[in-house]
């Protein structure tokens, strides 16, 4: 638990505690969208927001709210 950051942006000099993180910071400067959409043309740098994308697609809406059951 400590705010070493180890890995470093030779771009900018951001640091970042795992390389996971460096990588997709790194796709910044690059412009690099690794992640495709199958259904259209979009394309991303996260895993993570192509499946929030891919939910337009499928009509998934994961989350309920408590108080009226309204799914979005």
């Amino acid at each position: 638990h400590t705010d070493e950051k180890p890995f470093r942006c030779s771009d900018c000099g951001r640091g970042f505690r795992d390389s996971h993180e460096y990588i997709h910071h790194c796709f910044i400067h690059t412009g690099e969208r690794p992640y495709s959409c199958s259904h259209c043309s979009k394309s991303f740098r996260c895993r993570s927001t192509l499946a929030q994308h891919l939910r337009i697609h499928t009509g998934e809406k994961p989350f309920g709210c408590g108080d009226c059951g309204k799914r979005f």
